[in-house]
């Protein structure tokens, strides 16, 4: 694809997402019912989707005519496919009111991020997912392992570095010498289907 045909893609793809859809009203939605800086997070949601939608499709796009004229082929029939499902299915949702129930503030993100993909959210939950170091010198090799930590170690050197982040540790010490810090994990769940406001 021609950076050209990419721009008229981008173009109508901006009015397609502008005109009032799910994302529109999962936004007034939000707005009437969490107020308008919460419902904020949830445009951010529709705005990342968007963003990853583009990004893939240029590059994307481009690696399949790369690869194979009869790939982008199906892939062209099928896309025009899912748009007129996504029109027919516009048409008949437009008859039935948006349902609407109690709605954590919690899940408004991953709820839009959804939404704006043709998914239907079903549920957000929360799973805890605590880290366990057995011991500081186990913590200090599992916190700097990762790709920044190795940046900040050359950076500041590796004593620094451990210095900060057994510092950091310290309010997570348990009893034993070992180490437990709470995280928990937020996970959706979806269908493809028409879209209603879920809890």
């Amino acid at each position: 694809m021609s950076f050209e045909a990419w721009i008229i893609f981008a173009l109508f793809w901006v009015v397609f997402v502008t005109t009032p859809g799910p994302n529109a009203v999962n936004c007034i939605t939000n707005g009437m019912t969490i107020g308008f800086r919460r419902s904020l997070v949830g445009v951010m949601g529709i705005l990342t989707q968007a963003t990853l939608f583009l990004l893939l499709s240029a590059f994307g796009i481009t690696a399949l005519i790369a690869a194979s004229e009869a790939a982008f082929t199906v892939a062209k029939l099928i896309g025009a496919g899912f748009l007129i499902y996504l029109g027919i299915r516009g048409w008949i949702m437009a008859k039935t009111p948006v349902q609407l129930d109690a709605r954590p503030a919690r899940s408004i993100y991953l709820r839009a991020f959804a939404i704006a993909g043709g998914l239907t959210p079903v549920t957000v939950f929360d799973v805890d997912s605590p880290w366990f170091y057995r011991d500081e010198a186990t913590a200090l090799r599992g916190f700097g392992a990762s790709g920044g930590a190795t940046l900040a170690k050359e950076r500041v050197g590796e004593a620094t570095f451990n210095t900060a982040i057994s510092a950091a540790l310290a309010p997570f010490r348990q009893p034993d010498g070992s180490f437990r810090l709470g995280a928990q994990c937020r996970c959706l769940v979806a269908t493809v289907g028409p879209w209603v406001a879920v809890p």
